[in-house]
């Protein structure tokens, strides 16, 4: 694989209705970038992986805990191990971009 990418002639894959989601990765992070069309949703969930979500464009109702924001673009979330939270695209289509620590493994798509 070669270290430099155009991001929409990476592989993809819908992880949820709605949401699609590329990757690109090395041994010990990765980042996903994430289209998820008008009030698609990113159900409830946890994970051992840290996560950082910053939303690109459009605007995203993000839970992480017993929390709740409406995110717009610049605006980013970190998502501790364990911490269950949930997504939702409000007002039409959301880009999103994640980083993960470590490699998330189902999300490896190369």
């Amino acid at each position: 694989m070669s270290n430099f990418a155009i991001i929409s002639n990476l592989r993809s894959r819908e992880i949820a209705p709605g949401v699609v989601m590329r990757s690109a990765h090395l041994e010990k992070v990765m980042v996903t970038f994430v289209d998820l069309g008008e009030g698609a949703v990113v159900p409830e969930h946890s994970h051992h992986h840290e996560q950082i979500t910053v939303v690109i464009s459009g605007k995203l109702r993000f839970r992480l805990g017993e929390e709740e924001a409406l995110m717009g673009p610049g605006e980013a979330v970190t998502i501790p191990s364990g911490v269950r939270h949930a997504a939702v695209a409000e007002g039409g289509p959301c880009v999103a971009y994640d980083c993960w620590s470590p490699v998330r493994e189902d999300y490896v798509l190369d």
